[in-house]
């Protein structure tokens, strides 16, 4: 969303009490309007000290390390070849809009989509983010030569339409009401539904435009190869542009051979990772995804420590973007606590993995856009974890380049690098943690799923010491490190891969 920039001195104009809102936030000349530029304290000061000292047995690093034993589950695989229809009953495209992960779903949905109709599919357009101003294209982000192949038997799919149709562009549908856009598509629709509403518009015009379309796609009472279908879409043809998954590769290499800054090593990270270490001496690394910007705090609702300063800044910019309709705001900062509505900051998740029995050896990859609060905020968990690196120490400006500026390609790297980490664990619930979550189950890979209600109430107990502190995690996180979960109705099949995705062995 945008705001209107205002003038901070109105040289004795009187001022409406909406356009002092505006002013409050977007007038630059003052820091307390900005409270990452102030002083951030830690909120822990107690458990930080003896976190900081901890020292964790050698058998409880190990048992943190080792991979998941089987679970008796394992990935569907296909029995039979799927057959194409002798006939396509028209072009399908779609507009998909949020960040990379949902658009992600939506790619998957569209293909089940397009299977339902026996429609070919145009690879999908992605809307400019309005967030993250990032314009980068299904081609730019992911290998579309892979996902064609991979796919070349279940649907038609095509790059973009014959010119007899190249009139269907998004500018054509944002001019007027048009016939052969579909706008109406409700939230998780039924295959009926599709067949009912959409198939008629696609025999009668050869081509149907949905939008929007994010989440327009039932989760239940769908046919099993329709099901086995996403999944197939989810895990295996969507996979990403050869330079992200390159320099994938390199980060991945320096995390598990650390041998200097990205400086040092260069940029040839190509002949880096073909000339990758001895795979029995590689080290471990735990990959944190943090989500902590200024609109989640805001968001939430809750305080996170900084100061009037900080409240009142956050305050405003929720009654600028929400005009004050969030759930959140009814309830106090201890309430919300309580129930785990709070996303937790870089110190509280450090400590957390540092109960956990992480210690101060361990390698730790921060996945991260831009953290509210910036560097005062981070340094918590940087005491905690000294060794932790991220995008930027890791990869030089040069291998950067193709990636700077890029929302989704950026956020491509650290999906990518998370799914290869030995633990992956998320400071708060969203697109990246579910999509991750159910990759990592699929693969059945060690993931920590934090138990967000117990941490906020054991936060809230600031006389708490750090021998009750920790073994309340521990003993609250048991079944918290990838257990494998079936997906319950209305749960997303992306999210919770079995039954659906996964067969038992």
């Amino acid at each position: 969303m945008m705001i209107m920039e205002l003038p901070c001195f109105r040289g004795g104009t009187l001022v409406t009490l909406s356009l002092l809102v505006f002013t409050l936030v977007t007038c630059a000349s003052s820091s307390s309007m900005y409270p990452e530029w102030n002083p951030i304290k830690p909120r822990h000061s107690r458990l930080l000290r003896s976190a900081v000292q901890r020292e964790t047995p050698t058998s409880q690093l190990s048992e943190l390390w080792s991979p998941l034993e089987s679970q008796g589950w394992k990935p569907f695989v296909e029995t039979r070849k799927p057959t194409l229809p002798e006939k396509s009953e028209g072009y399908i495209q779609v507009f998909l809009d949020g960040g990379l992960n949902q658009q992600r779903m939506g790619i998957c949905d569209a293909v089940a989509v397009a299977k339902i109709l026996n429609a070919t599919l145009v690879i999908p357009y992605l809307e400019l983010n309005p967030v993250w101003k990032d314009s980068s294209s299904f081609m730019d982000i992911f290998d579309v030569d892979h996902f064609i192949d991979v796919l070349k038997d279940d649907i038609s799919i095509v790059r973009e339409l014959p010119e007899e149709f190249s009139w269907s562009t998004r500018e054509y549908y944002g001019l007027a009401i048009r016939e052969t856009r579909i706008k109406a598509a409700p939230v998780h629709a039924s295959a009926n539904w599709y067949l009912e509403n959409v198939l008629p518009v696609l025999q009668s015009y050869g081509i149907a435009a949905i939008s929007p379309f994010s989440h327009r796609l039932s989760f239940d009472n769908l046919p099993m190869d329709i099901q086995h279908l996403r999944c197939k879409v989810n895990f295996k043809a969507l996979i990403f542009v050869p330079h992200i998954r390159t320099l994938g590769d390199a980060l991945i290499n320096r995390l598990r051979y650390p041998q200097g800054s990205a400086g040092e090593t260069g940029s040839n990270y190509l002949q880096e990772v073909t000339g990758a270490g001895d795979s029995k001496n590689a080290g471990k690394f735990v990959v944190l995804h943090l989500r902590f910007d200024k609109d989640m705090a805001a968001h939430s609702a809750c305080d996170f420590g900084g100061g009037k300063a900080e409240k009142l800044a956050l305050a405003k910019y929720r009654q600028v973007i929400w005009q004050g309709r969030l759930l959140n705001s009814q309830f106090t900062d201890e309430e919300l606590r309580s129930q785990g509505r709070c996303p937790m900051t870089p110190e509280e998740v450090g400590l957390l993995l540092a109960a956990l029995g992480f210690d101060n050896s361990t390698r730790l990859y921060l996945a991260s856009h831009k953290v509210y609060g910036g560097e005062a905020r981070i340094s918590t968990l940087r005491k905690l974890f000294p060794l932790m690196e991220d995008k930027k120490s890791l990869a030089s400006s040069d291998e950067r380049s193709q990636i700077k500026g890029k929302a989704s390609l950026l956020a491509a790297l650290d999906y990518y690098v998370g799914l290869h980490s030995d633990v992956f664990i998320s400071a708060s619930p969203g697109n990246m943690h579910n999509a991750l979550v159910g990759h990592r189950t699929f693969l059945n890979l060690k993931t920590i799923r934090p138990n967000m209600a117990l941490m906020g109430q054991l936060l809230l107990n600031k006389t708490i010491e750090w021998s009750e502190f920790q073994h309340s995690v521990v003993e609250g996180h048991q079944n918290r490190h990838g257990q494998l979960r079936l997906r319950r109705p209305k749960q997303s099949i992306y999210t919770y891969p079995a039954p659906d995705c996964m067969c038992q062995a």
